[in-house]
């Protein structure tokens, strides 16, 4: 603890010599299992790099990665940091193992945990550039990882499912887009997709966490695109009419695919 105190002052200082200023120091020196010697390394190099200007507060802590407010180059930017020390391991290397993208990898914690960083950089980039409402990716570093911040005024937008949503219609059928447009246009099934998952800024819904999506050919992916369709089907159950859903995974993987 007194070496990782001692490795944070000092990062603190060099960042303040580059005028990249901390707005809630107290908040960001308590968080646990998270500024190791790694993670400041990092840190530092994004900030050397200048795709950081200000570190701000947390916005969220979650099962594998905590996210800070911050500012960017051009824009807002979410900083989320994969806890290297308390990561679910198993769980994270169920959806690398297997994506023939990242076959060659070794399969110690510290480089699953790198590569799952890398791959929800370029996961965010394909869909993207595929029309899908998604954060753009910025840059990432090791275990860091840098993308647009989805808000207003340092707050992000509220989850889907406590968001103040209208009619719930038109979201429920611009999901199920974006899911088929994940899956044709970038090549991806999401794997983890619920109203945790989905964002909503008062007119659409923003897809986010989309570090553990897959390609087509991973051995799970139709075992997952199955298990998104049935969660966002659950979620507007008792919200609007809704599709079937064998006929909603036709519809995203053509009738020549695999059938449920």
């Amino acid at each position: 603890m007194a070496d990782r105190d001692r490795l944070q002052d000092r990062f603190d200082r060099e960042i303040e010599k580059m005028g990249v200023r901390i707005k809630d120091a107290d908040s960001f020196k308590v968080e646990e299992n998270v500024f190791d010697e790694t993670t400041l390394l990092a840190l530092y190099r994004l900030v050397h790099k200048g795709k950081i200007k200000e570190i701000g507060g947390s916005i969220s802590t979650g099962k594998e990665a905590n996210v800070f407010y911050g500012e960017g180059e051009e824009f807002p930017i979410a900083i989320k940091i994969y806890r290297i020390q308390s990561a679910n391991f198993r769980s994270i290397s169920d959806y690398i193992i297997g994506d023939p993208r990242f076959s060659s990898i070794r399969r110690s914690k510290k480089e699953i945990i790198f590569a799952w960083t890398k791959k929800e950089y370029s996961n965010l980039s394909r869909a993207l550039e595929a029309g899908v409402r998604v954060p753009r990716p910025v840059f990432f570093d090791r275990n860091i990882l840098l993308m647009e911040f989805m808000g207003e005024d340092e707050i992000p937008y509220p989850q889907l499912r406590q968001a103040h949503v209208e009619d719930y219609a038109p979201v429920y059928a611009s999901i199920l887009d974006s899911m088929k447009t994940l899956f044709n246009e970038a090549g991806l099934v999401h794997a983890d997709l619920s109203e945790f998952n989905i964002l909503f800024d008062g007119e659409e819904p923003i897809i986010i966490d989309i570090g553990q999506g897959v390609t087509p050919e991973h051995p799970k992916a139709i075992a997952f695109l199955v298990r998104d369709i049935k969660n966002i089907n659950r979620y507007f159950s008792k919200k609007c009419p809704l599709r079937d859903e064998e006929e909603i995974f036709r519809d995203i993987v053509g009738e020549h695919r695999m059938e449920i």
